[in-house]
């Protein structure tokens, strides 16, 4: 069943080889002032830089730059980031990079111009954008978050040991982006297959949440067999530009709202992450992949027929003469198998996690979620437990 939701997305997407060609054109649109914000070498080492740059001259821009935009954009970074945006009147922000820089574009975005602390503002009373908006453009060199094309902003507050996300109304999403996906062929394995995952998290968080059976499960089924296969491709070859054009634009379709329409959703691996990153700095998708396969034997028996549907439909699994929790667990570890063909780390030790770590990350990860079941702390911290 199709339950009534609204949906609105106002990023202009240009995608390809050619995307490049109509950034002069977007920014024609805004004035003379673009804060440039960015990572640290990489976009520099594949002439990306000097290419952005060549633009931003060319259309007469006024460039003030922040780079080092960590892998976990620090709220440091955002309240610098707003500082220049104030002293300087930057009309725009224009994040070039992965979706970091993108999260942290859009938490600048909407901090310079916020009475009292953005932090507690926004990311802890999640209250109303009431302030002025900077607008933010992108060009996205590695896939993953969506951010491209959302409202999302997930930020580390070093001080308070928090990674906390938001996501924020359409008037804070990327008012374009330019998806070229040979702008991710420079990307490392480890941080190519971490986006690959981070995808496949977002898909099933919708997947695995509240209404079943309705059009947008089978759209996330679709995807997830898409993303399977140009995966395997671009392990092989990671300059098959098919396989990285199908995982940019699964990435995109994974988190741009499309494939959440009329569910719940869950989020609970993701809430779990965002604290195990808090406390080890740990890469996004490395700690949800690590997360995923005791969380989902955890509970999958309160949804048992939604994962009988995904072994079957997902990883082809073959139910005659296997009960429904045979079925179940085998998608499961065919799940795991994948993860491990990425070649992705399986225990929370390897992401530098300590023992010491696993109660503290158990109490401060948000309550909720959970499909067909709410998980707290102690949900968590057996999920920590097994994984460790």
């Amino acid at each position: 069943m199709i339950y009534d939701f609204n949906f609105y997305n106002p990023t202009k997407i240009y995608f390809g080889k050619t995307a490049m060609q109509n950034l002069a054109t977007e920014l024609n649109g805004y004035g003379k002032n673009v804060l440039l914000v960015y990572g640290k070498n990489s976009i520099k080492k594949i002439g990306l830089y000097d290419e952005v740059l060549s633009v931003l001259n060319a259309c007469g821009k006024n460039v003030v730059e922040l780079a080092g935009i960590n892998a976990n954009p620090r709220y440091a970074q955002v309240l610098e980031g707003a500082r220049l945006v104030r002293e300087n009147a930057i009309d725009l922000i224009l994040a070039v990079g992965g979706g970091s820089c993108i999260d942290c574009a859009k938490a600048i975005s909407v901090s310079a111009y916020a009475e009292g602390d953005p932090w507690q503002k926004y990311w802890i009373d999640f209250e109303p954008v009431n302030n002025q908006i900077v607008p933010v453009g992108s060009v996205l060199t590695m896939t993953g978050t969506a951010s491209e094309m959302n409202g999302g902003s997930v930020i580390t507050h070093e001080e308070k040991m928090i990674k906390q996300g938001r996501v924020f109304p359409p008037e804070v999403y990327p008012k374009f982006s330019i998806l070229n996906p040979e702008y991710t062929y420079s990307v490392p394995k480890h941080q190519m297959v971490s986006g690959i995952f981070d995808i496949f998290s977002h898909l099933l968080e919708q997947y695995f949440s509240g209404e079943d059976d309705n059009t947008t499960d089978y759209v996330i089924e679709g995807v997830l067999q898409s993303l399977i296969v140009s995966a395997r491709a671009a392990l092989k070859d990671p300059t098959n530009y098919e396989a990285r054009s199908n995982i940019m634009w699964c990435a995109t379709l994974g988190l741009n709202r499309i494939t959440g329409l009329s569910k719940t959703q869950d989020w609970a691996v993701h809430h779990l992450e965002h604290q195990l990153g808090a406390y080890t700095d740990c890469p996004h998708g490395l700690g949800l992949a690590v997360l995923s396969i005791p969380y989902y034997k955890h509970i999958y028996r309160y949804g048992l027929d939604k994962f009988v549907r995904f072994a079957n439909k997902v990883w082809g699994i073959d139910g005659e003469g296997k009960t429904k929790d045979e079925i179940a667990l085998a998608g499961i570890d065919a799940f795991a198998e994948f993860i491990k063909e990425l070649g992705i780390p399986t225990t929370l030790r390897e992401l530098g996690a300590t023992e010491e770590m696993l109660p503290l990350i158990a109490k401060t990860t948000a309550p909720g979620g959970g499909y067909k079941k709410d998980v707290a702390e102690e949900d968590f911290l057996t999920v920590l437990k097994a994984c460790y």
